[in-house]
């Protein structure tokens, strides 16, 4: 069966989230590649962050400190193949404690070189890092930093009821940027992983929702057929 939602899926923040973040990394990059080429190539990277237990992503349930995998998307040029872009989807180390410092210091040096940085973040949980302008009221973010102007962000807010967006990946200068298509890529790990037989919709997604996000929630599935009347 496929998405529930229309847009991201709460019931996905949870322990599933490490393998989510993986899946829709490679998708991301299934995604970009042909869009990409001959002049740039997008590529998954990986690393990992050593995480206490309260800080880890819930996979385990493990109580000593355990080796949290990050992927990214890098998009380099062919020729030098320097480092464009770089995709971070957002795991929920990279937003608090020794998971968060680490995941500044990648920041920190992205930031302070030649590369766009795109932070796709579809976690509620956490703490965001700032922006120049007050964020909107909304549980999901897409941020921009190109590298020719830091000083501004774009920012696409993304309420829980609308589909994730599409919105340009920046290249090079001179060449035009190629779209990105969030909500497609969800789709497609989503139904190729099966993630409805994994999800418990008869329990309340984690986390914290508003009590008119919640009534969304439940409604959303009673009409896709996940609760009974």
């Amino acid at each position: 069966m496929s998405n529930p939602f229309p847009g991201m899926d709460p019931y996905l923040e949870g322990d599933l989230w490490t393998t989510v973040h993986t899946d829709l990394c490679a998708e991301i990059a299934r995604q970009l590649a042909p869009k990409l080429r001959p002049k740039y190539v997008a590529l998954s990277t990986r690393r990992v962050v050593l995480a206490p237990p309260d800080e880890n992503d819930g996979l385990t349930g493990q109580r000593f400190p355990e080796l949290i995998p990050h992927v990214s998307v890098e998009i380099r040029d062919v020729a030098e193949r320097r480092l464009v872009t770089c995709i971070e989807v957002l795991s929920p180390t990279n937003k608090r404690g020794s998971g968060r410092e680490e995941y500044i210091g990648k920041r920190f040096q992205i930031l302070s070189g030649n590369a766009h940085l795109v932070e796709i973040d579809l976690l509620r949980a956490g703490t965001r890092f700032p922006t120049g302008q007050p964020l909107p009221a909304v549980p999901y973010f897409v941020f921009i930093s190109q590298a020719e102007r830091r000083h501004l962000v774009e920012v696409w807010p993304i309420a829980l009821e609308q589909p994730l967006p599409v919105f340009p990946i920046p290249l090079l200068p001179g060449d035009s940027p190629v779209p990105l298509d969030l909500q497609q890529a969800l789709k497609v790990v989503y139904e190729i992983i099966g993630y409805d037989e994994l999800v418990d919709y008869s329990q309340p997604p984690p986390g914290q929702l508003t009590p008119a996000e919640d009534a969304w929630v439940e409604a959303q599935l009673h009409r896709a057929g996940r609760r009974k009347p």
